[in-house]
């Protein structure tokens, strides 16, 4: 297998140096600029720490745990945003949008007479997984959602919220139109190419091919790209793992249960709550493998798995004794 030439964005490592650099901004620029209006681009971004976000010290904390790819910046006219990378699914994810969106809202509060005016706020989701609610939506994978009435009016224009299902892109090098194509391609594509294409010969490509050559890493870029791109990998294995055999368990367990309640309640009754049954113990057994790797932490477990941080402890506890 031929080493790949170009680093993952989809890797910790990838993501921020692709994007998170200060000598690489205009990169970031490009991108969000991409799929912005021609009456609404960024000129400049500042960086600032994410850890910055929240107004205590366990907010901030809990930001840093459990949002490791975000980049938080701002531009010269103080417009916020938020921009994220997501490779694994999550049921909650609109909601943990909204929720670190509050946080550079609240860091907007002036002390004394202040008239609550603020500032716009965006938060940009880079998804490597697809909504369940929007499945069936193929041809969408570009959401821009806003605080509309019952009139269908955008009532408040200071918060955004944008997200990108790129498993839904699949155009072609040669389908290739837009800018906003070209960035999306790259997200999905780039470590499968040995050479830039002729379609990305414009002078901001360019400057990102070279950034994401790994053969002009140092050692020690080299070395924190593979340990990132190990984890990207053996997270994936883990939860594909655990999709395969929850759903084989899942199954089984559920045919088992719903056939012993059928006689009771009714075999359609029966069956569906076989398949509920099934579906925890499939679920405490993912939770377990993953556990067992220490891969992800408390946090990221129980978001993924949507279920609270004191499940997480009691299944650990449980694998200990």
């Amino acid at each position: 297998m031929t080493p790949e030439k170009y680093i993952n964005p989809f890797t910790d490592f990838g993501f921020k140096k692709i994007f998170g650099e200060e000598a690489n901004k205009d990169l970031l620029i490009d991108f969000l600029n991409s799929f912005f209006g021609k009456n609404q681009q960024i000129e400049s971004l500042e960086y600032i720490k994410s850890e910055k976000l929240g107004s205590s010290t366990t907010d901030r904390k809990a930001i840093a745990t459990a949002n490791r790819y975000d980049l938080y910046c701002k531009t010269k006219n103080d417009e916020r945003f938020i921009v994220e990378i997501q490779k694994a699914k999550q049921d909650f994810f609109k909601d943990r949008s909204v929720y670190y969106a509050s946080f550079p809202i609240q860091e907007q509060a002036q002390k004394g007479n202040w008239n609550y005016k603020l500032m716009p706020i965006y938060t940009v989701g880079i998804l490597n997984f697809v909504f369940a609610d929007h499945k069936d939506e193929t041809d969408t994978l570009f959401h821009k959602v806003q605080l509309k009435d019952q009139s269908g009016k955008v009532f408040y224009e200071k918060l955004t919220f944008i997200y990108l299902e790129l498993p839904k892109f699949n155009k072609t090098i040669d389908e290739l139109e837009t800018q906003f194509d070209k960035w999306l391609y790259l997200f999905r594509y780039l470590p499968l190419l040995d050479k830039l294409p002729d379609k990305f010969k414009d002078k901001i490509f360019q400057k990102l091919f070279k950034v994401a050559e790994i053969a002009k890493f140092s050692r020690e870029e080299r070395s924190d790209y593979e340990s990132s791109l190990k984890y990207l990998r053996d997270l994936g294995n883990v939860i594909d793992t655990a999709k395969r055999e929850g759903e084989q368990i899942g199954l089984e367990k559920g045919e088992q249960i719903g056939l012993e309640k059928g006689e009771q309640i009714g075999l359609e009754k029966g069956e569906q709550i076989g398949l509920e049954k099934g579906e925890q113990i499939a679920k405490k057994k993912a939770i377990i493998q993953v556990l067992k790797t220490g891969l992800l932490t408390t946090e990221q477990i129980a978001e993924i798995f949507t279920v609270t941080i004191e499940d997480i402890f009691i299944i650990q506890s449980k694998i200990n004794t």
